[in-house]
């Protein structure tokens, strides 16, 4: 039980990781080359494959400019209730790419009628 807990947890930091090295605008290989490791392990730090060491989650949370603890968003509490956040909203690259544009955009009326366009469009 604790192995696949674990699991559980390497895989919400993992997606984290790729949640801000997105939002950064940063490739995989970029992250990479800033840690000094290949984009294969960031690769499968993201995924969770590869568990993600105290040490090198406190050097990726430098080299993005986030706090560690942003790394950790989503992770169950010793409860078990999840931390919502939003990086456990955003699911994609896409997601992201929409939430920059709606942030550029400078007029409450249209803000609002975009909000409900998008609420009608998921709710059909």
């Amino acid at each position: 039980m604790a192995g696949k807990s674990a699991k559980t947890v390497d895989a919400r930091v993992g997606q984290n990781i790729k949640f801000h090295r997105i939002q950064a605008g940063m490739t995989q290989q970029v992250l990479a080359g800033r840690l000094g490791l290949t984009f294969q392990q960031v690769q499968k730090y993201e995924k969770g494959t590869n568990r993600t060491s105290a040490g090198r989650l406190v050097q990726i949370a430098s080299v993005m400019g986030i706090s560690i603890t942003a790394l950790f968003d989503g992770v169950k509490e010793a409860n078990g209730t999840p931390r919502p956040t939003i990086s456990t909203l955003v699911k994609d690259a896409k997601t992201m790419e929409l939430l920059q544009a709606f942030a550029g955009v400078d007029n409450a009326e249209m803000r609002s009628a975009i909000v409900s366009l998008v609420r009608q469009i998921a709710s059909s």
